[in-house]
């Protein structure tokens, strides 16, 4: 578990910083999920440059996700504050202009979106993390070990 950390904090790093500071440059942030998708990959990657062994599509799913849950709390600590500050009050008058009545203040819909888009980091870290393996990983399998030969083809009575 420790080898993944390493790789998890550095695609979390990824993931988080770039979808938070990205999100808020307008024509821009319509591509944030590549960066949840290259945080993941990035991780696979290190992960297969760190490991003495071959490494499977099922750890690079799970140092991805790693990658993507530490991203998305980087999101959530940068990008929810920013978002609450810039986009609450915004809201509620569109939505007050529009007769649009909500059960939920445009704070809490913020909140909400903000929650799902860390679970988009999660869910586009982890396919990050799955499609770095068979495009990094080179190392053969080992040669299965050959059955016992049984000395001839006949059989004993």
């Amino acid at each position: 578990m420790s080898n993944k950390l390493k790789p998890a904090l550095i695609g979390g790093v990824i993931v988080g910083l770039l979808s938070a500071i990205v999100s808020q440059i307008p024509i821009v942030s319509t591509c944030c999920c590549v960066w949840g998708i290259a945080g993941g990959a990035v991780a696979g990657l290190m992960y297969v440059k760190g490991s003495p062994t071959r490494v499977s599509v099922g750890d690079g799913a799970i140092v991805g996700a790693l990658a993507g849950v530490i991203g998305a709390l980087i999101y959530l600590v940068i990008a929810l504050p920013i978002a609450l500050y810039l986009g609450s009050a915004a809201i509620e008058e569109q939505l007050a202009r529009t007769g649009v009545h909500m059960p939920l203040p445009g704070a809490a819909l913020i909140v909400v979106g903000a929650i799902l888009a860390g679970i988009c980091l999660i869910i586009l870290a982890t396919v990050g993390g799955l499609v770095a393996i068979p495009i990094f990983e080179k190392r053969k399998d080992p040669m299965p070990p050959q059955p016992p030969s049984t000395g001839g083809g006949g059989y004993a009575a």
